[in-house]
């Protein structure tokens, strides 16, 4: 991914040069995306959603603000240092990538809402709040931790539901700021698009979903024979199946191992390496498929900073150590909470989510009529097609 990309002809340009260092950006960005869902999943039996676009860029605005040992952890963490070896600026690229993400005039609605709440009587620098409005579309907003914590909670999820057609509620729980708060970081993310080739509701029947070797529940299982991207990747025994939606713009790709393979050894051995690998355009057969999925809704909330910790970034939530001195002029500036919910339904018309959206395909091997049918565990990401970014990520274990 490291070379320059030329336009036809063989000529280099400022747009190619932009597409190349979004290439560099989207890699970063998926690099991350595939740690958290190795960190969040931790436990097999847990459905997972989350927006790893829609954290990193939150996240991308708090590195903004730090400096020293505070930005180099969190430059680690969110895989920045991959993404900065062509001298480019990080923020220019975010900011090239969520005005492509965020186009008007596509045919799937798409909302992301980042903002950074800070304590009133903070200094915070009109520069770091200019840069947050131009290359983040997100405002800085002051409101009164001190004396009416409980309101200020209920203001930003409040801001955070209407930016989200009302699927995000209540992202910060009671109790979760107080007093001595002085910054949160909330994300949300909402999408909404329809399946190019729609599941006949007439097809949609009852069927079992294996949860596990021994545990079955029935689930609302839709049917559509199509013709699909699909492959097999025989080291890791999975099938990978790609639902655009309409437009060609958004493409769903579900990765569903076979009976015998648990989908934990499938997302040990998922890097973002093998993921552009596998997922490679020139690779994918166009076949005709009898796909099989689950109608299914998830809504996960997490609490980012037991995670972040575990990827290295410690000082931006400690008082004495984290350094955002690029944000305000104050020393004792630190990070209190990175919070991110995320809901997803899938149904015959196509995908809804907020904060994260999702969908789901399984499969067994035959080879006259390839099948895929998703009654087991499997993996599934949500990816925009011209800037390779992944919007959703997810692991559906229990429909």
């Amino acid at each position: 991914m490291g070379a320059v990309p030329s336009l036809p002809g063989g000529r280099s340009g400022p747009r190619a040069h932009r597409l190349a260092t979004m290439d560099a950006l989207s890699e970063a960005n998926g690099t991350f995306a595939l740690t958290l869902l190795k960190h969040l999943g931790e436990d097999n039996s847990k459905n997972v959603f989350f927006s790893p676009i829609s954290i990193s860029s939150a996240l991308a605005m708090v590195f903004m603000g730090a400096k020293g040992n505070t930005a180099a952890q969190m430059s680690q963490a969110l895989s920045l240092s991959r993404s900065s070896g062509g001298g480019g600026d990080i923020h220019q690229d975010f900011q090239n990538l969520l005005t492509e993400v965020n186009r008007t005039g596509t045919q799937y609605l798409l909302r992301t809402a980042n903002r950074l709440f800070g304590e009133k009587t903070y200094d915070f620098l009109p520069s770091f709040k200019d840069s947050c409005r131009k290359f983040y579309e997100a405002e800085m907003e002051e409101l009164d931790f001190i004396s009416a914590a409980e309101e200020s909670r209920k203001h930003i999820n409040t801001w955070v539901a209407q930016r989200t057609e009302g699927k995000i509620i209540d992202l910060l729980s009671p109790d979760s700021v107080d007093s001595v708060t002085c910054l949160v970081l909330v994300n949300a993310i909402y999408l909404k698009g329809n399946w190019e080739n729609q599941f006949n509701k007439q097809h949609t029947k009852e069927r079992p979903f294996k949860v596990s070797k021994n545990v079955e529940k029935p689930v609302q299982m839709m049917f559509k024979k199509s013709t699909f991207k699909i492959t097999y990747i025989g080291e890791i025994f999975t099938q990978i199946l790609v639902l655009p939606y309409v437009g060609g713009e958004l493409n769903m790709i579900i990765m569903l191992p076979d009976g015998k393979t648990d989908l934990k050894t499938v997302e040990k051995e998922l890097t973002y390496e093998k993921f552009v690998e596998w997922t490679r355009p020139d690779l994918m057969e166009e076949e005709e498929v009898e796909v099989s999925l689950p109608k299914f809704k998830l809504g996960e909330s997490y609490d980012m900073e037991g995670v972040l910790r575990t990827l290295g970034v410690t000082d931006a939530f400690e008082n004495a150590r984290a350094d955002f001195s690029t944000m305000s002029s104050r020393g004792d500036l630190c990070l209190s909470r990175v919070a991110h919910k995320a809901f997803v339904e899938v149904d015959e018309e196509g995908t809804e989510a907020a904060a994260a959206s999702a969908a789901v395909l399984m499969l067994r091997c035959a080879r006259i009529t390839p099948r895929f049918c998703a009654d087991h565990p499997f993996l599934f990401f949500i990816q925009h097609s011209k800037t390779q970014a992944l919007l959703f990520c997810g692991r559906l274990s229990s429909p």
